[in-house]
Protein backbone atom coordinates (compact mmCIF):
# COMPACT_ATOMS: atom_id res chain seq x y z
CA UNK A 1 0.00 0.00 0.00
CA UNK A 2 1.40 3.41 -1.01
CA UNK A 3 1.72 5.91 1.83
CA UNK A 4 -0.39 8.94 0.99
CA UNK A 5 2.09 11.38 2.56
CA UNK A 6 4.65 10.48 -0.14
CA UNK A 7 2.13 11.04 -2.94
CA UNK A 8 1.21 14.33 -1.22
CA UNK A 9 4.88 15.36 -1.39
CA UNK A 10 5.01 14.43 -5.10
CA UNK A 11 1.87 16.46 -5.79
CA UNK A 12 3.19 19.47 -3.86
CA UNK A 13 6.49 19.48 -5.74
CA UNK A 14 4.80 18.96 -9.12
CA UNK A 15 2.45 21.87 -8.39
CA UNK A 16 5.38 24.13 -7.41
CA UNK A 17 7.24 23.33 -10.64
CA UNK A 18 4.26 23.86 -12.91
CA UNK A 19 3.23 27.06 -11.09
CA UNK A 20 6.68 28.39 -12.02
CA UNK A 21 5.76 27.86 -15.72
CA UNK A 22 8.09 24.92 -16.22
CA UNK A 23 7.06 22.31 -18.77
CA UNK A 24 7.18 18.57 -18.00
CA UNK A 25 9.07 16.56 -20.58
CA UNK A 26 6.88 14.04 -22.38
CA UNK A 27 7.09 10.43 -21.18
CA UNK A 28 9.64 11.39 -18.52
CA UNK A 29 7.72 10.85 -15.28
CA UNK A 30 8.50 7.52 -13.66
CA UNK A 31 7.42 5.81 -10.44
CA UNK A 32 9.64 2.94 -9.35
CA UNK A 33 9.28 0.33 -6.63
CA UNK A 34 12.29 -1.78 -5.67
CA UNK A 35 10.79 -5.25 -5.39
CA UNK A 36 13.72 -6.50 -3.29
CA UNK A 37 14.24 -3.62 -0.86
CA UNK A 38 10.80 -2.04 -0.95
CA UNK A 39 12.09 1.50 -1.55
CA UNK A 40 9.91 3.80 -3.66
CA UNK A 41 11.12 6.56 -5.96
CA UNK A 42 9.56 9.16 -8.23
CA UNK A 43 11.45 10.80 -11.08
CA UNK A 44 10.47 13.53 -13.49
CA UNK A 45 12.06 16.13 -15.77
CA UNK A 46 11.09 19.73 -16.52
CA UNK A 47 12.37 22.39 -18.91
CA UNK A 48 11.75 26.01 -19.80
CA UNK A 49 9.01 26.64 -22.39
CA UNK A 50 9.98 26.51 -26.06
CA UNK A 51 13.31 24.76 -25.58
CA UNK A 52 12.97 22.16 -28.34
CA UNK A 53 13.54 18.43 -28.08
CA UNK A 54 15.69 17.70 -26.27
CA UNK A 55 15.80 21.04 -24.43
CA UNK A 56 19.07 22.95 -24.01
CA UNK A 57 18.61 23.07 -20.23
CA UNK A 58 16.48 20.89 -18.02
CA UNK A 59 15.94 19.84 -14.42
CA UNK A 60 15.74 16.17 -13.46
CA UNK A 61 14.01 15.64 -10.10
CA UNK A 62 14.11 12.57 -7.88
CA UNK A 63 12.27 11.84 -4.61
CA UNK A 64 12.97 8.62 -2.68
CA UNK A 65 10.81 7.08 0.05
CA UNK A 66 12.79 4.33 1.77
CA UNK A 67 11.38 1.28 3.52
CA UNK A 68 12.71 2.75 6.78
CA UNK A 69 10.62 5.91 6.25
CA UNK A 70 7.60 3.83 5.30
CA UNK A 71 7.87 1.89 8.57
CA UNK A 72 8.41 5.06 10.57
CA UNK A 73 5.35 6.69 9.02
CA UNK A 74 3.12 3.69 9.68
CA UNK A 75 4.32 3.51 13.28
CA UNK A 76 3.47 7.19 13.72
CA UNK A 77 -0.01 6.60 12.29
CA UNK A 78 -0.55 3.76 14.75
CA UNK A 79 0.31 6.09 17.60
CA UNK A 80 3.44 4.25 18.65
CA UNK A 81 6.07 6.17 20.68
CA UNK A 82 7.80 8.62 18.33
CA UNK A 83 11.37 7.91 17.34
CA UNK A 84 13.02 9.36 14.27
CA UNK A 85 10.32 10.68 11.95
CA UNK A 86 10.22 9.74 8.25
CA UNK A 87 12.15 11.64 5.60
CA UNK A 88 12.31 11.96 1.85
CA UNK A 89 15.64 11.98 0.00
CA UNK A 90 15.56 14.64 -2.71
CA UNK A 91 17.80 15.35 -5.69
CA UNK A 92 17.55 18.03 -8.37
CA UNK A 93 19.96 17.71 -11.30
CA UNK A 94 20.42 20.82 -13.46
CA UNK A 95 21.61 19.84 -16.91
CA UNK A 96 22.90 21.69 -19.98
CA UNK A 97 22.93 19.51 -23.10
CA UNK A 98 23.15 19.59 -26.91
CA UNK A 99 26.45 21.43 -26.51
CA UNK A 100 28.71 21.54 -29.57
CA UNK A 101 31.89 21.83 -27.46
CA UNK A 102 32.98 20.53 -24.08
CA UNK A 103 32.04 23.17 -21.49
CA UNK A 104 34.32 24.72 -18.88
CA UNK A 105 32.94 23.53 -15.50
CA UNK A 106 34.31 26.50 -13.53
CA UNK A 107 32.49 28.98 -15.75
CA UNK A 108 29.15 27.27 -15.24
CA UNK A 109 29.62 26.58 -11.53
CA UNK A 110 30.37 30.27 -10.98
CA UNK A 111 26.74 31.22 -11.69
CA UNK A 112 25.21 28.42 -9.64
CA UNK A 113 24.37 28.84 -5.94
CA UNK A 114 25.91 26.44 -3.45
CA UNK A 115 22.45 25.59 -2.10
CA UNK A 116 18.87 25.50 -3.33
CA UNK A 117 16.03 27.57 -1.95
CA UNK A 118 14.46 26.13 1.23
CA UNK A 119 12.60 22.85 1.14
CA UNK A 120 10.95 23.04 4.52
CA UNK A 121 13.79 23.53 6.99
CA UNK A 122 16.56 22.26 4.69
CA UNK A 123 18.35 23.34 1.52
CA UNK A 124 19.76 20.97 -1.07
CA UNK A 125 23.55 21.16 -1.38
CA UNK A 126 25.37 21.36 -4.71
CA UNK A 127 27.84 18.63 -5.68
CA UNK A 128 30.59 18.71 -8.29
CA UNK A 129 29.83 18.60 -12.03
CA UNK A 130 29.53 15.62 -14.33
CA UNK A 131 30.40 15.93 -18.03
CA UNK A 132 29.14 13.63 -20.81
CA UNK A 133 30.28 13.16 -24.40
CA UNK A 134 27.97 11.21 -26.72
CA UNK A 135 28.45 10.08 -30.34
CA UNK A 136 25.91 8.79 -32.81
CA UNK A 137 26.37 5.56 -34.79
CA UNK A 138 28.64 7.03 -37.46
CA UNK A 139 30.87 8.82 -34.90
CA UNK A 140 30.04 12.20 -36.36
CA UNK A 141 30.06 15.44 -34.37
CA UNK A 142 29.82 14.58 -30.65
CA UNK A 143 27.26 16.07 -28.31
CA UNK A 144 28.39 17.33 -24.91
CA UNK A 145 26.45 17.80 -21.67
CA UNK A 146 27.21 18.95 -18.15
CA UNK A 147 25.12 18.60 -15.03
CA UNK A 148 25.21 19.68 -11.41
CA UNK A 149 23.34 17.83 -8.69
CA UNK A 150 21.67 19.31 -5.60
CA UNK A 151 20.96 16.76 -2.88
CA UNK A 152 19.46 16.72 0.58
CA UNK A 153 16.82 15.22 2.87
CA UNK A 154 13.41 16.63 3.66
CA UNK A 155 12.55 15.64 7.23
CA UNK A 156 8.94 15.54 8.36
CA UNK A 157 7.80 16.91 11.69
CA UNK A 158 4.67 15.74 13.45
CA UNK A 159 2.73 18.85 12.44
CA UNK A 160 3.33 18.19 8.74
CA UNK A 161 2.54 14.49 9.10
CA UNK A 162 -0.79 15.44 10.67
CA UNK A 163 -1.50 18.04 7.97
CA UNK A 164 0.24 17.13 4.68
CA UNK A 165 -1.25 20.25 3.07
CA UNK A 166 1.68 22.08 4.68
CA UNK A 167 3.90 20.43 2.06
CA UNK A 168 2.57 22.94 -0.48
CA UNK A 169 4.13 25.76 1.53
CA UNK A 170 7.35 23.85 2.24
CA UNK A 171 7.98 23.07 -1.44
CA UNK A 172 6.59 26.31 -2.89
CA UNK A 173 9.91 28.12 -3.44
CA UNK A 174 11.57 25.23 -5.29
CA UNK A 175 9.69 25.85 -8.55
CA UNK A 176 10.79 29.47 -8.82
CA UNK A 177 14.33 28.56 -7.86
CA UNK A 178 14.56 25.89 -10.57
CA UNK A 179 13.12 28.25 -13.18
CA UNK A 180 15.45 31.15 -12.37
CA UNK A 181 18.49 28.86 -12.27
CA UNK A 182 17.62 27.28 -15.63
CA UNK A 183 17.20 30.78 -17.10
CA UNK A 184 20.70 31.74 -15.90
CA UNK A 185 22.14 28.58 -17.42
CA UNK A 186 20.28 29.15 -20.68
CA UNK A 187 21.61 32.71 -20.88
CA UNK A 188 25.23 31.56 -20.97
CA UNK A 189 26.95 32.20 -24.29
CA UNK A 190 27.35 28.58 -25.40
CA UNK A 191 27.08 26.96 -28.83
CA UNK A 192 24.38 24.32 -29.20
CA UNK A 193 23.62 21.59 -31.66
CA UNK A 194 20.12 21.80 -33.22
CA UNK A 195 17.19 20.03 -31.54
CA UNK A 196 15.93 16.81 -33.07
CA UNK A 197 12.92 18.35 -34.77
CA UNK A 198 14.95 21.25 -36.24
CA UNK A 199 18.04 19.56 -37.67
CA UNK A 200 18.62 22.37 -40.14
CA UNK A 201 18.87 25.11 -37.50
CA UNK A 202 21.21 25.94 -34.64
CA UNK A 203 19.76 27.18 -31.38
Amino acid sequence: MLDHVFTDAIAALREALEAALLEPLSVEERFHADVLLGDLSWQTSYSLPGEGNPPRVQADILLEWSTWSQSSYRSWRLGEPPGDLPRIAAEIVLRIQRLRHQPAPARIQAILPEESSPMGKVRLARSGPRIEIAYDGDLAEPEHAIEFSYEGTYEFDEETLADPAMLDEHFASIGGWVTSTLVRLGDLDLEYLPPDEEDDQTS
